[in-house]
């Protein structure tokens, strides 16, 4: 898992940059502002817990290891839900799909506790 971790936060953090730089470039002067700011935010978001990734993948061997991978689980459902319905908003321009943002970010939140737990729970060492 831990290596899983790590090439999924490197490998989403590159493609956070590259929505990022779509997002200013190709899409700046073709959308509303509200939807331009609905995707500047799944890209932050998606970014933060890109990295969040590779913290856990980094400190994985110190961590009880079913919290540990259940928190990574949750922060990749938590960047599909949260920034992939929103990418998917604003290229459709479906604005049900903001419907299951909420979703995302419950996952993002429930990661890092999650996250915290199996820091918490994980092996002792000195």
């Amino acid at each position: 898992m831990q290596r899983m971790f790590i090439t999924s936060g490197a490998a989403l953090m590159a493609l956070a940059v590259a929505l990022g730089a779509f997002g200013a470039h190709g899409l700046g002067d073709t959308l509303d502002p509200p939807l331009l700011a609905a995707w500047n935010t799944a890209v932050q978001y998606h970014a933060w817990h890109a990295l969040g990734l590779l913290a856990l993948g980094a400190v994985y061997a110190r961590l009880a290891a079913g919290s540990a991978r259940a928190a990574g689980l949750l922060m990749l459902a938590g960047i599909v839900l949260f920034s992939g319905s929103l990418y998917l908003m604003v290229l459709s321009g479906m604005r049900g799909l903001g419907a299951i943002t909420p979703f995302g970010g419950l996952g993002f939140i429930l990661a890092w506790l999650v996250f915290a737990w199996a820091a918490l729970k994980g092996p002792q060492t000195h």
